[in-house]
């Protein structure tokens, strides 16, 4: 384990360096300049040519990339003009918001996702079957940001049973102290309930959009790899041993669970960028708004800073699924 630990290790600096190459190599390509970004259309040339001097803009964009690794490997993600923070300050506000949003839609996600499929691929014909069917195409076909509007305008301007999709808590309400950046745990840690239950609150709205939508994979998954697991040997044998079909249906989801589990992680790299439509509609202020804003600003280091932390989040979440698989699927050791 540590030796295969130690050799997915090896790969992870030269992983990060393409990324960041290829990210950089394809800002470089949108149209706008940060120098006239930063001081404005009434610049002079003279300060435009001075900016450009002192951001390395008037190297080559291969010289661009060295400068701006060369301060990566020494812990400088740069600053953002926009915010006037080091990118490091602005991700380490930001980024948890985004976690804590993707993590508890992707659960209830999982929630939804996968009794559905179980359900639907042991049952053929009924009322299951056709739940799981139609879900899984009016899911799937939804766009987030509509559905989120939709919940907006149903739970909040007309039933008026969830708080107002403006950030992350009332401004009213006392935030706890900055422990790990959710304020969920934040919350729970230090006892203040108020804020707890305020947070809690604002997560309705953006999580039940975000997991109904993304159950839609997790439970076509689970359904197509549960009716391979049901048309299997095994299963048959099981079943012709006159095994109760609970334990021959724990078996079968067993054997399907790395499927699952690939999907989820796949998903989970996914929604740390792609909720950024979500974000936006409820102004959530996480690291994917800001890597957007970034990009429609011409401020490159907080969206190349953004990069880096989700692929090296990712990295992670992929190292946890390998070692997932290794507990749960024998043939792996």
């Amino acid at each position: 384990m540590l030796s295969y630990i130690g050799r997915r290790l090896i790969f992870v600096g030269p992983q990060l360096v393409g990324i960041l190459l290829v990210s950089f190599l394809l800002l470089k390509l949108i149209p706008g300049d940060p120098a006239v970004m930063m001081l404005g259309p009434f610049a002079t040339d003279d300060g435009l040519a001075r900016l450009r001097s002192e951001l390395g803009l008037d190297r080559s964009v291969f010289e661009q990339f060295g400068l701006y690794l060369w301060r990566v490997l020494h812990g400088d993600l740069g600053s953002s003009w926009q915010t006037t923070m080091p990118v490091t300050t602005d991700l380490a506000q930001r980024f948890p918001a985004t976690l804590e949003l993707v993590t508890l839609s992707l659960l209830l996600a999982l929630l939804i996702g996968m009794p559905l499929g179980v359900a639907g691929a042991r049952n053929k014909t009924g009322v299951l079957r056709k739940i799981a069917d139609y879900y899984g195409l009016v899911a799937g076909a939804l766009p987030d940001f509509w559905f989120a509007l939709v919940l907006i305008f149903v739970l909040y301007t007309m039933l008026g049973i969830v708080p107002a999709p403006l950030g992350r808590m009332d401004f009213t309400v006392i935030p706890p102290p900055t422990i790990t950046g959710s304020l969920l745990i934040d919350s729970l840690v230090s006892g203040n309930w108020p804020a707890l239950k305020n947070a809690a609150g604002h997560l309705i709205l953006p999580v039940l959009t975000l997991g109904f939508i993304n159950a839609a994979p997790i439970l076509k998954m689970t359904q197509s790899t549960m009716q391979t697991m049901l048309d299997a040997d095994f299963s048959r044998y099981a079943e012709m041993c006159g095994l109760p079909p609970q334990v021959v249906a724990r078996k079968e989801l067993r054997n399907a669970l790395p499927s699952v589990i690939t999907i989820v992680s796949v998903l989970y790299g996914f929604l740390i960028g792609g909720a950024v439509l979500v974000e936006i509609v409820f102004s959530w202020g996480g690291a994917g708004q800001y890597a957007v804003q970034g990009v429609l600003n011409a401020d490159l280091n907080p969206v190349l800073g953004f990069v880096l932390y989700s692929a090296v989040l990712s990295l992670v979440i992929y190292l946890v699924v390998d070692l997932i698989y290794f507990a749960i699927d024998p043939r792996t050791r």
